[in-house]
């Protein structure tokens, strides 16, 4: 079972013989102490050109995305800041998921977002009572402004994407569908990219028993460019990229994941994306 996306592609080198340095029993850990806060979502099976495809509906997540994952895992591991709050930078999702933690779990939520985030997301934080704070045009000026932030008042910051309890987290994701697969177990799985967290965690969790696909937007090609360079690099963040997957530079945490584990990272236009979105809904 595939998914089938035309592409341009880049192979990452792999070192498949090395000891895994994000071990999956943290991923075990995180999936018992967010039980009973997040939901099991379903899978979807269908048909696809031809082709057999399996969804992970996450949308049907608390929160709206598997952000929520990352984000309690991060409030219920002990930490003696959070109840001065929590301070998350965000484009939207992961800002969401942060303060829908925050407020369940009866903490203060500063949620820093570009100037490039949307009403609606910007509505919905309030909604959720995080304080909101428009900084800069970018992700990168959100978080500087966060950790800043955080570090003057003493708050715990929770990282969209580059910190242990967030990948961790995120790859409940793959605990969960894999128990979940039965008889339709997938020869590939495809993970959209911003910062690398998601795609971190359910690698680490398949660590290589599953072909893992990155799937990022032309206009933000960070992991594409960091498997080519051999390290993370910065590059140039445009089109559909500004308003959510954003991330200038791929995670440092996952970055060796990604290499042993994720067989190539694909590039995607912009309008193969929103063509995507549209197909999806129809």
């Amino acid at each position: 079972m595939r998914s089938a996306i035309p592409t341009q592609s880049s192979t990452g080198g792999h070192a498949m013989n090395r000891p895994n340095p994000f071990e999956r029993a943290l991923i075990a850990l995180a999936a018992q102490r967010i039980a009973g806060h997040v939901r099991q979502t379903p899978l979807l099976d269908c048909v696809i050109n031809g082709i057999k495809c399996q969804f992970k509906l996450e949308f049907l997540q608390v929160s709206g995305t598997f952000k929520a994952r990352g984000a309690f895992n991060s409030l219920l591991s002990s930490s003696s800041e959070q109840q001065r709050g929590v301070v998350a930078a965000s484009g939207g999702n992961h800002g969401i998921a942060v303060a829908y933690a925050a407020k369940a779990l009866g903490l203060s939520a500063h949620i820093f977002v570009p100037q490039t985030a949307t009403q609606a997301k910007r509505d919905r934080l309030q909604a959720l009572a995080a304080t909101v704070h428009p900084i800069g045009e970018q992700y990168a000026h959100a978080l500087l402004a966060s950790e800043q932030f955080a570090q003057r008042h003493q708050m715990q910051v929770v990282h969209a994407y580059d910190q242990i309890e967030t990948v961790a987290g995120q790859g409940t994701v793959a605990a969960e569908w894999e128990s979940q697969w039965q008889q339709n177990r997938p020869d590939t799985v495809l993970i959209a990219v911003g910062g690398g967290g998601l795609i971190g965690g359910i690698a680490a969790w398949f660590d290589n028993r599953v072909k893992v696909v990155a799937v990022e937007p032309l206009s933000c090609p960070s992991l594409h460019q960091a498997l080519q360079a051999g390290e993370p690099v910065d590059v140039a963040v445009g089109g559909i990229a500004v308003a959510s997957l954003g991330a200038k530079r791929i995670g440092t945490l996952m970055f060796p994941i990604a290499q042993r584990a994720v067989a190539s990272a694909v590039l995607v236009s912009d309008d193969a994306i929103r063509a995507a979105q549209q197909y999806l809904w129809r």
